[in-house]
């Protein structure tokens, strides 16, 4: 197949929005200008160029709708207990466990891939961020560390994986011609382990050396401390009754095998019901109807505030994908980062190095768009072609490409992916992105090393 013009546009803003990021700048001027061009080339018409901005904002604010919702109530709930004490009581017993900066750092990430396994890493963001992410800052773990703990092992690891509630070892089987999405699952097990382990202990260490010499900030919190009001029956039952309430929660998940857009729905629906028990008891019903808008008010004013820019961004990068670009651009659009993919796999020239190399590449390059799985597919129909000319292990193969599409469009390395994560613990998601990308790419180039030497 060959590319047009609308392929080559795209791969031309892709560029300049990475050398725009690696000069430390904002990249949604770019994006506008390529959702603009891209709209021109698509009609020949400078009217629908202009109206394909608009367009593909609505398409995209519609897409990230249900997370902003999500980050806004749990930020609305967190301002309540605030607002009681509560969140200092609820976080006293695990504060006992994070001593330091490194155990908050492996305990909230651990605690993150549990979660993510079984209920989805968009869920577990709210529950682990809103229970334990306080108690990992107070312990000296600094915002932005603790969103790379929280990503790398919720939406890398966990995700990546998937082995419980095993979506994408499916697609990516049945994409490749494989009865048993076990066959995935187990073909996947070393490069998984190698990709997990070099890429959290290469961010470890990067978090180490950065912080080496910097005075825990545990201590600074006894003054807080002191001028806190003395908690109320009130605050105890609330910091009980909260961690209960979401442990239902994710039981309640696995019962009835919620996931995705149902798990999300039970934890921002509870999240505003805590929020409206905790408003009633520390203000008395009368004044609660205030403070609940209030606490509404500000949760979705940080959430706007959050997820505005990315709106942008991520308008862009999912003209990537077929079903965006054929809502905005028209029915005669195909998915570009997938023909992009096909065009490069049919220039390499054929070996199992070559192979391999081109399966994690294209892998990546299909997450560009923000979804892990969008890739999947693909990476599954390249696995049953490479392997009939190459003698390779098709299972081995597709989980190489299901690895690498996961933990660039799960949301990792990319700006627009990591926004659950930025947007809880409230950092800049651009900051995110270039924390995490060193270490995955070291965790990518150790896979496909041992892909090589295994497949």
């Amino acid at each position: 197949m060959s590319l047009g013009v609308l392929h080559f546009i795209y791969i031309a803003i892709v560029l300049i929005v990475i050398i725009t990021m690696a000069f430390k700048k904002d990249i949604v001027l770019p994006c506008i200008i390529g959702l603009f061009f891209m709209g021109f080339a698509a009609s020949g018409s400078l009217l629908e160029g202009i109206q394909v901005i608009y367009n593909s904002l609505i398409a995209a604010g519609g897409e990230f709708w249900g997370i902003i919702v999500i980050i806004s109530l749990v930020v609305a709930m967190s301002k309540a207990l605030q607002d009681m004490g509560a969140d200092e009581v609820m976080m006293s017993p695990i504060k006992k466990l994070m001593v330091n900066r490194s155990a908050a750092f492996w305990l909230l990430g651990i605690v993150m891939l549990f979660v993510s396994w079984f209920i989805w890493p968009s869920p577990a963001v709210a529950l682990v961020g809103a229970i334990m992410l306080p108690a990992a800052m107070r312990a000296g773990l600094p915002a932005i560390w603790a969103a790379a703990a929280m990503n790398l092992f919720g939406h890398g690891i966990g995700l990546s994986g998937d082995y419980f509630i095993q979506g994408a070892p499916s697609i990516t089987a049945k994409a490749a011609g494989i009865q048993n999405s076990f066959d995935i699952i187990t073909a996947s097990l070393p490069l998984w382990a190698t990709m997990s382990v070099v890429t959290v202990v290469t961010a470890f260490i990067m978090m180490r050396k950065e912080l080496k010499g910097n005075v825990c900030l545990v201590a600074q919190s006894d003054d807080t401390d002191k001028t806190r009001k003395k908690p109320t029956f009130g605050t105890y039952f609330v910091s009980i009754i909260t961690p209960l309430v979401f442990i239902a929660n994710m039981i309640i998940m696995y019962v009835y095998k919620l996931k995705g857009g149902e798990a999300t729905a039970l934890v921002g629906g509870t999240a505003v019901l805590v929020m409206t028990v905790v408003a009633v008891i520390q203000h008395k019903f009368v004044d609660s109807l205030d403070k609940v808008t209030d606490y509404i008010r500000e949760g979705f004013m940080f959430g706007i505030k959050i997820f505005a820019p990315v709106v942008v961004i991520g308008a862009f990068f999912f003209m990537g994908s077929e079903s965006t670009a054929k809502a905005i651009l028209g029915s005669g659009a195909t998915g570009l980062l997938s023909d992009i993919g096909i065009y490069i796999s049919n220039l390499v020239p054929i070996s199992k190095v070559s192979v391999i190399i081109t399966q994690a590449v294209i892998g990546g390059i299909t997450g560009l768009d923000g979804s892990g799985f969008a890739g999947l597919p693909l990476v599954g129909s390249l696995a049953q072609t490479f392997s009939t000319a190459v003698p390779i292990s098709k299972a081995g193969l597709g989980a190489l490409g299901q690895i690498t599409a996961v933990w660039v469009g799960g949301g990792t390395i990319i700006p627009w992916g990591v926004i659950p994560v930025a947007a809880i613990c409230n950092v800049n998601p651009i900051d995110l992105a270039k924390k995490n990308l060193i270490p995955v790419m070291v965790g990518f180039v150790a896979t496909i090393i041992v892909a090589i030497l295994i497949l």
